[in-house]
């Protein structure tokens, strides 16, 4: 936030966000009370609180140090993969910082290109990085890094799609692509390959399932396991991060040539077709039915691919499909997927309430047409009877 701003609802915002947002609804993204540009009023303690959090962290070079500014909140992990581990944090000495957890990455060498990777984490979309973290260690040569990242309340798309009782409305799911696809717009003119894109590195930090503009995801990540400068190696000396494949999400030229000259923003595409099947599908593994990821290679190398959803409709995932297509050059970039997405734009929720309402009562009508024609009959036979 560079231009904090309180509006007549009380709430703090981004001055060019609730710009935007008041010329194109007029209310309060979070009350719906009607709000106008000119009563915005600058908020000068927001304001303060972010210039001293940056001056401390440009003071620090970016970096941070474990058990002096920061500390574990836990030594047992929130989440573990290969090659990633995320430990829940607090501050030691900014009680006012935001929530926080500590990133470690096993095979990095990033220290050079710690304020690059800070940089690019200020988009909206993109989960905020406040810099490196130095542990003391008895082994200052171990292969792995600690980066210090703001902590998403909701977990990650994947498992909270999982989590819900039913899947939600595909215009929520649009705005959530829109969201990500924002931020691969901004990581491709940054000349950044994300590399993994996939429903588990997209954190959710807001979800609501009936406005679209109370939802609010961010992507994570991004460039850190592949084909980017800020990553090299995985900790096996004897492998690289090339050799490190997510098969189910994976574009086929990376499949026939993992290379680095196979990732490219055309290859991202076609991991964030897979990524709005993955949802749409409520988070369900992407083909599931195949145990391994070898079948998984042949059926793509051969030239399938994963089959629409029961919950997507024909005009979304003609865009989906699109996305995933068998040659590089056939694929959207993410400035023209965005487009796309916008352009899709279905009913708004109260309209397909209404229709929904409507589909109810004709329901209704059949049936109690269908019983009074019975009564008719019924009635009609006893008549002729007492004739």
């Amino acid at each position: 936030m560079e231009d904090p701003v309180t509006a007549q609802d009380s709430y703090t915002y981004e001055r060019k966000a609730i710009m935007e947002w008041i010329r194109q609804y007029g209310t309060s993204p979070l009350t719906s009370q009607t709000i106008t540009a000119e009563t915005l009023l600058e908020n000068q303690n927001v304001r303060k609180l972010i210039q001293d959090f940056k001056a401390r962290a440009k003071d620090l070079n970016y970096q941070y140090e474990l058990g002096v500014d920061i500390r574990k909140k836990a030594r047992r992990p929130l989440f573990e993969t290969y090659g990633k581990t995320i430990y829940p944090a607090e501050w030691l000495t900014n009680i006012d910082g935001p929530e926080i957890v500590l990133l470690k990455m096993n095979g990095a060498r990033a220290k050079k290109e710690a304020s690059l990777y800070v940089k690019l984490s200020c988009h909206p979309h993109i989960v905020r990085t406040y810099g490196l973290v130095n542990v003391r260690s008895d082994h200052p040569t171990s292969n792995s890094i600690m980066l210090l990242q703001e902590e998403a309340s909701e977990g990650n798309l994947s498992e909270y799609l999982l989590d819900l009782a039913e899947l939600p409305n595909e215009n929520i799911l649009r705005e959530i692509f829109i969201q990500i696809t924002d931020a691969m717009t901004f990581l491709a003119r940054n000349h950044v390959i994300h590399g993994d894109l996939a429903c588990r590195n997209v954190l959710v930090f807001a979800f609501n399932p009936t406005e679209l503009k109370r939802n609010l995801v961010k992507l994570t990540d991004f460039g850190l396991s592949r084909a980017s400068i800020l990553y090299a190696t995985v900790s096996c000396a004897s492998r690289t991060v090339f050799d490190i494949v997510p098969i189910r999400y994976a574009a086929l030229e990376i499949l026939l040539n993992n290379s680095p000259d196979s990732y490219s923003e055309q290859s991202d595409m076609y991991s964030m077709g897979v990524l709005m099947w993955e949802a749409l599908s409520k988070g369900t593994m992407p083909w599931y039915l195949l145990e391994h990821d070898a079948d998984v290679q042949r059926q793509v190398t051969s030239g399938k691919r994963l089959e629409q959803p029961a919950s997507c409709s024909s005009k979304l995932w003609l865009i989906i499909r699109k996305s995933m297509a068998q040659q590089p050059k056939d694929r959207p970039d993410f400035d023209t997927l965005r487009t796309m997405l916008l352009q899709n734009s279905m009913q708004p929720l109260s309209t397909q309430c209404a229709t929904k309402f409507l589909e109810e009562v004709e329901s209704l009508l059949t049936v109690g047409c269908a019983m009074y024609s019975k009564f008719l009959r019924r009635n009609g036979a006893s008549s002729n009877k007492l004739r």
